[in-house]
C-alpha cells in the first residue's frame, strides 16, 4: 500500500509539462487515449489548487540573452549551475533558454540578479 500511496503523491506532484509527457507515453507506448479530463483526474483533484500555488512560489530563470559581457555570463551561469564551461557557454549561446527551474522566488530573484549584474538579459516565469 505504501507503494501506491507514493504512486499517487508522485501524480499530484507533476508538473504541466510532465502531464503532457506522460499522456504522450501513454498514447504512443502502450495505445491508452487519455482525454483531458482523465489526465486532470490522473494529477489529482488537488492538483488544481496546487498548481495555482505552484505558480506562484516556483519559478523559473530565463536568459533571454548574454548582452555585450557574454564571457561574463558564460561564467555566471557556470559558477551558478555548477556546469562545466562547454555547458555553461551552449546554455548562453542558446539564450533564449532556461538557466533553472522550479526556483523558490529568493531563489530566483538571487540568480536573477547575478546574471543582471554579469551583463545578461533575464527574466522570471
Amino acid at each position: 500500500m505504501a507503494d501506491l500511496k507514493a504512486f499517487a503523491e508522485q501524480l499530484v506532484n507533476l508538473t504541466v509539462k510532465e502531464v503532457n509527457e506522460l499522456a504522450t507515453i501513454l498514447k504512443e507506448e502502450y495505445g491508452i487515449e487519455p482525454a483531458a479530463a482523465a489526465v486532470a483526474v490522473a494529477a489529482g483533484p488537488a492538483a488544481a489548487g496546487a498548481a495555482a500555488a505552484e505558480e506562484k512560489t516556483s519559478f523559473d530563470v530565463v536568459l533571454k540573452s548574454a548582452g555585450a559581457a557574454k564571457l561574463q555570463v558564460v561564467k555566471a551561469v557556470k559558477e551558478s549551475c555548477g556546469l562545466g564551461l562547454k555547458e555553461a557557454k551552449d546554455l548562453v549561446d542558446g539564450a533564449p533558454s532556461v538557466v533553472k527551474e522550479g526556483l523558490a522566488k529568493d531563489e530566483a530573484e538571487s540568480l536573477k540578479k547575478t546574471l543582471e549584474e554579469a551583463g545578461a538579459e533575464v527574466e522570471l516565469k
